[in-house]
């Protein structure tokens, strides 16, 4: 069902996006003003200012943005994605002052490897992925393509990086696997020429490249963890160093004014190395292998984005570092707010659940339990615990304010714990798990009990939901069913069945009606009392529905899932008021927080996002 004729869905406004995508090379990037970084997460291009953290988001990819880059000046942006085996990837310029799309440049195939802008603007490079293999010229002012050709020669590995030059226009350099070109652009002709440039009897894969500003040489970065220095002018290697090689490769460079480098590697170490011989003169490390080295102004600060999905602040003089923000580098699984408050709430993934501060959106507390999973959380009604359900079978507690483990219940389920929920009086909690049981356990001062299981699912429990009155619950599985179980008397009620797996069920506020969804794409509303079905909607066109929330007063609620989209519903219309788009993964979970400031959905992808409760007439 859409929305009624005449009626569109307005768009949902994205407050704020926790995440960035530290897996892309050279993504974090500072803005020449010195007052901005810009990064990627999932297909949009966030800008946040430095001093407010306030952010900008550049929309307009149709998938993961692959690379992005700043002109000299500030003026623009340009940013590539990636796209389907085949069909065309674009590249969008964006004006970056008025955080407009200038213009969509599409030649390359499948994926956008790298980008560079010439020192005046003129000119935009374009690298595409090794699908493509093309190097292509774009007139920044007529948004046209100049001249293109293929990136390396026949008999070389692929191209991967490109890097223009530090005052002529007409001049960059490309490298990769075993090649290092230095090109000139031909304008009247419209043909670009490459050099190869010879490095002797070296074999190399580069993995970076910096160009110095007055373009007598350039210095290149490998995957063996040294550093090649190459004269522009007669495109040979000069020199090589150092003697004790970078562990896991060099991955980022920056040169300083003075002729030293900065080095990142990917082994999470960034280094000041002198220009003579390439030794490392003070070093640090950090989490996560780099893949980021940005500049603040002359290199007094500098910042620094890892795979780990972390970014640092370094000062130049002191070289320590400081953490500025992070995030998830895995699925998101579950998101939860304690009760009464909208300025706290907890995800948890892959090795940790983090504690996250919505006014600031920075994270708080982060609790690590390396190599399990959590599938999912709450926060006991009372605040003295967080639960939590993990992959090794385990239900764990641990205390909000210091992240400390309170008490584990061994052995909990058998293939994994996989949702959670507990009662209003804080006396008992309901768990689900991977084999299909449904178990109630009694919480005292000191001891954990197990107080009933309940084994009428013959699959995986995906989401628990308690009546407020603690006496009665509903389970949605995998299975096909949704049951309706008294947990005074522990047994079932009523049966829910549909041709679908369930991800989620909701109770309506006043407990007499029921919504599931699930891999159908259909929103069920179900009577409680019997189990019949009263409506049956279209929830998605394409994908699995994975979460959805109700507001308190049941006037609205929310759902997201495969198609990427957070979309906002009024429960008696049965229709789609207002639609997010943001996400580049599935949406695993979302909420919309008590006093509905906001709502938070979060994704495989480690994003999550916060958009803004929308204003009902």
């Amino acid at each position: 069902m859409a929305a009624p004729e005449g009626r569109e869905a307005a768009g949902l406004e994205l407050r704020a996006a926790i995440g960035f995508n530290g897996h892309i090379p050279f993504g974090l990037i500072c803005h020449p003003n010195k007052e901005h970084l810009l990064y990627p997460l999932g297909c949009t291009v966030v800008i946040q200012e430095l001093a407010s953290k306030k952010q900008a988001f550049l929309h307009g990819h149709t998938n993961n943005v692959s690379c992005i880059v700043v002109s000299r000046s500030g003026t623009f942006v340009a940013s590539g994605q990636v796209t389907f085996m085949g069909f065309k990837a674009d590249i969008i310029l964006w004006n970056f002052w008025k955080k407009e799309l200038l213009a969509r440049l599409s030649l390359h195939k499948g994926k956008i490897e790298g980008l560079a802008f010439s020192p005046n603007e003129l000119y935009l490079v374009s690298l595409g992925g090794q699908d493509d293999g093309s190097v292509v010229v774009w007139d920044v002012l007529t948004r046209e393509a100049v001249c293109g050709s293929p990136a390396s020669a026949r008999s070389a590995g692929n191209t991967t990086i490109v890097e223009c030059s530090g005052c002529r226009d007409e001049m960059f350099v490309t490298a990769g696997n075993g090649t290092i070109r230095v090109w000139e652009l031909d304008l009247p002709n419209r043909k670009i020429r490459p050099t190869e440039c010879q490095t002797g009897q070296l074999r190399r894969v580069i993995t970076s490249l910096k160009i110095a500003d007055d373009d007598n040489y350039f210095y290149a970065g490998t995957s063996s963890g040294d550093i090649l220095k190459v004269n522009t002018n007669n495109k040979l290697m000069t020199e090589y160093g150092p003697k004790e090689k970078f562990s896991l490769g060099i991955t980022a460079l920056i040169l300083l004014k003075t002729g030293d480098l900065i080095v990142g590697t990917g082994e999470g170490i960034v280094a000041l190395c002198k220009g003579s011989n390439y030794k490392a003169m003070k070093r640090i490390q950090v989490q996560g292998g780099v893949t980021s080295l940005t500049c603040r102004g002359e290199g007094h600060q500098f910042f620094v984005g890892t795979d780990m999905c972390q970014m640092y602040r370094i000062n130049y003089t002191a070289f320590k570092e400081e953490l500025i923000a992070a995030c998830h580098n895995e699925a998101v699984n579950d998101i939860v707010f304690p009760v009464g408050t909208s300025d706290l709430f907890a995800t948890c993934s892959k090795n940790d659940i983090r504690v996250w501060h919505t006014p600031e959106n920075r994270e708080l507390l982060r609790i690590v339990i390396p190599n399990m999973t959590c599938y999912a959380i709450e926060f006991m009604k009372d605040g003295k615990s967080i639960i939590s359900a993990w992959n090794d079978g385990k239900i764990r507690a641990f205390m909000p304010e210091t992240g400390q483990l309170m008490y584990v219940i061994n052995n909990a389920h058998s293939l994994g714990v996989t949702a959670i929920a507990a009662t209003n009086d804080c006396k008992r909690i309901v768990s689900g798990g991977g084999e299909g049981q449904v178990r109630i356990w009694a919480i005292g001062e000191k001891t954990r009990k197990l107080e009933a299981v309940l084994k009428e699912h013959i699959s995986t429990v995906s989401c628990i939901k308690l009546k407020k009155n603690d006496q009665e619950c509903v389970t949605a599985s995998l299975d096909g069913t949704c049951i309706i179980w008294d947990i005074v008397r522990s047994v079932r009620k009523q049966m829910i069945l549909a041709n679908t797996l369930f991800k989620c069920v909701c109770y309506h506020p006043e407990e007499y009606q029921l919504i599931t969804s699930g891999t159908d794409r259909r929103i069920a509303y179900w009577e409680v009392f019997d189990g019949s079905a009263i409506r049956d909607l279209e929830g998605s066109l394409s994908g699995s529905i994975n979460g959805m929330d109700i507001t308190s007063d049941g006037a609205y609620f929310v759902t997201g899932g495969d198609d990427h989209l957070v979309k906002m519903w009024d429960y008696k219309e049965g229709t789609v008021t207002h639609v997010g788009v943001g996400h580049s993964g599935n949406i695993t979970r979302l909420k919309i927080c008590p006093g509905n400031k906001y709502i938070v959905s979060v994704s495989a992808d480690g994003a999550i996002l916060l958009w803004k409760y929308p204003d009902f007439p």
